[in-house]
């Protein structure tokens, strides 16, 4: 019964992934995008739900019992996804390829099909890496929403 908890889990984070980087084809090219990039059009708001929805592949992840060392790393993939997802245009074409999203899950996959006793979470550790992974998209947000502001100023003269 436990199994199966864990891989109707995988699967749901599965789907949560590919919705958020491969669900949207690009007609006439064999590369696809999903919506983790459209929300980071939205200045500040759109890259905090990204990361949100990010954030619960890792809470779900722990939730599994991987070790330390892979939560570090896919809570690493997400502050890169968001810091290269923060420049105008330039970081949004970039986040429709970096897929931090899939990439966490290959990692979580990868755990998965490895034979390894199964671990307590150390839920002290997701905590400070998810409050570390949120004042950081604060951050990022609050300069963000600066630059715009800045941006129409001159513009406005």
């Amino acid at each position: 019964m436990i199994h199966d908890s864990k891989t109707s889990s995988l699967r749901r984070l599965r789907r949560l992934s590919h919705l958020l980087d491969n669900a949207i084809p690009i007609p006439g090219t064999p590369w696809r995008v999903g919506l983790d990039p459209l929300l980071g059009l939205l200045p500040g708001a759109g890259d905090f739900l990204g990361t949100a929805f990010s954030a619960y592949i890792v809470l779900e992840a722990a939730r599994i019992g991987i070790p330390r060392s892979l939560l570090g790393q896919m809570v690493m993939n997400i502050l890169l996804d968001t810091v290269i997802g923060s420049v105008p245009i330039v970081g949004d074409i970039a986040d429709a390829t970096w897929k931090a999203n899939a990439k966490n899950i290959a990692l979580l996959e990868t755990y998965w099909d490895s034979p390894q006793p199964q671990k307590q979470t150390d839920w002290f550790f997701l905590i400070w890496l998810l409050v570390g992974l949120t004042l950081a998209v604060i951050v990022i947000a609050a300069l963000s929403l600066l630059f715009i502001k800045g941006l129409l100023a001159i513009i406005n003269g």
